[in-house]
């Protein structure tokens, strides 16, 4: 599984703040070291090109924030013959039988969600580098965005994506109780990458 190949940067080092489940999730995705390290993976060129929208004159990027925000405002493709866009449907911290994984634990969730993207990309030749846009499901925005961008920040630092996708959060009542988010992504791929 092409997740765990990294280079060895490390860019920083859990605490106790990481549970069990997101350890082992961020270790399956190949950003996490057995010492506790956490790993910056080399960057991967995306297959489309594309470049940030930006006004700054009227309007900063949001990661540049205090708190910075792991998002670009938009992104521009240059969609040409020869390449696709990927949509992938909400998904969320379900295992490979369907079963929701990591009740109640929402930045586990949220790692288990990234993994399960991953291998979806994956599966058409795609990485993260070619995902232009986010949409964010979360059903308590108030108590969990500050843990989700966390977490998103942290996992888009180890792959090293810039420009970031474009991306919107939103609070929703998922399809079940006792999932915590849903992520939908999508892709600028060339065709024969799948």
């Amino acid at each position: 599984m092409s997740v765990t190949d990294t280079t060895k940067r490390v860019i920083g080092h859990v605490d106790e703040s990481f549970s069990p489940a997101e350890r082992y999730e961020m270790r399956e995705l190949g950003m996490l070291d057995d010492d506790g390290s956490i790993l910056a993976r080399e960057p991967v060129a995306p297959q489309v090109p594309r470049s940030a929208i930006e006004a700054t004159s009227v309007l900063n990027e949001a990661y540049d924030y205090e708190l910075p925000s792991s998002f670009t405002r938009g992104l521009a493709l240059e969609i040409k013959s020869g390449q696709s866009i990927l949509w992938l449907s909400g998904t969320s911290a379900v295992d490979e039988v369907g079963a929701t994984v990591y009740a109640g634990d929402f930045r586990a969730q949220t790692w288990r969600t990234y993994r399960n993207l991953t291998e979806l990309l994956e599966s058409r030749g795609a990485t993260w580098h070619d995902i232009v846009r986010t949409s964010c499901y979360l059903r308590d925005i108030e108590r969990d965005y500050d843990d989700f961008n966390r977490v998103r920040t942290l996992f888009f630092e180890c792959l090293g994506l810039d420009p970031l996708p474009a991306s919107t959060g939103i609070q929703a009542r998922l399809c079940r109780s006792d999932l915590l988010i849903e992520i939908e992504a999508f892709a600028a791929v060339t065709e024969d990458a799948g």
